[in-house]
């Protein structure tokens, strides 16, 4: 059995201890790609981080893709990524595109103002959108206004902090006051590459049902 069809089982436990059989969702992923993040994508965690968070899209989302963005100070909107070209996607993708900005500083607002776009003025739709954020520190302050004006939009934001640097603005999202719903989590994994698919995946869906029931209830998706 090959990696993504064992990760699919170990999603599909997850979903069912978490009550979430039977929900559907579109999946995307925002990859660093900061200076900081140079080394994680040589020696090959971001492309194995890609194959993991695949394995929740194929349970969540009809298409069986994951869309994919990646930041620094700039953003680029890719394609999504399929089972049929995982194993390439990371080096062809991004490291063999000279057309994506890579290496520089932080700037969260321009990629969460485009995620937004994607889904709620290119492809509305009133299915829920679950977004995971994979960052390795150094968020800038007005992605929390980003976030609180998008409690009213059908998504939800996992974040998921890597290493050891400073994650004091993505540490502040529980407590953020002004939103209509609690549209984002914060979750930091040190060593990302050293946790088991299975609490990998148990962490990330933590609070996502949390937020499928208050969203329902405020009539931001459909119950």
């Amino acid at each position: 059995m090959s990696n993504i069809d064992l990760r699919k089982k170990i999603v599909q436990i997850t979903l069912e201890k978490k009550k979430l059989t039977g929900v559907t969702a579109r999946v995307g992923i925002v990859l660093d790609i900061t200076g900081s993040m140079r080394n994680l994508y040589a020696n090959g965690t971001v492309q194995e981080v890609v194959e993991r968070i695949l394995a929740v899209a194929c349970k969540f989302d009809d298409n069986h893709s994951l869309d994919v963005w990646v930041y620094d100070t700039e953003f680029s909107r890719l394609p999504p990524v399929t089972e049929q070209e995982l194993g390439s996607y990371v080096f062809t993708h991004i490291m063999n595109n000279n057309t994506i900005h890579k290496f520089g500083r932080n700037n969260e607002p321009p990629v969460m103002e485009d995620i937004i776009k994607k889904y709620t003025e290119e492809e509305p739709d009133s299915t829920p959108v679950f977004i995971i954020f994979i960052n390795d520190g150094g968020v800038v302050k007005p992605t929390k206004k980003v976030i609180t004006a998008a409690s009213v939009q059908p998504i939800f934001w996992q974040f998921v902090g890597i290493g050891n640097s400073d994650f004091e603005v993505l540490m502040q999202l529980d407590t953020m006051k002004g939103r209509l719903v609690d549209n984002a989590n914060f979750i930091h994994l040190e060593r990302i590459e050293q946790v088991t698919d299975e609490e990998l995946y148990d962490q990330l869906l933590n609070e996502f049902p949390l937020w499928l029931k208050a969203a329902k209830e405020k009539r931001i998706i459909r119950a």
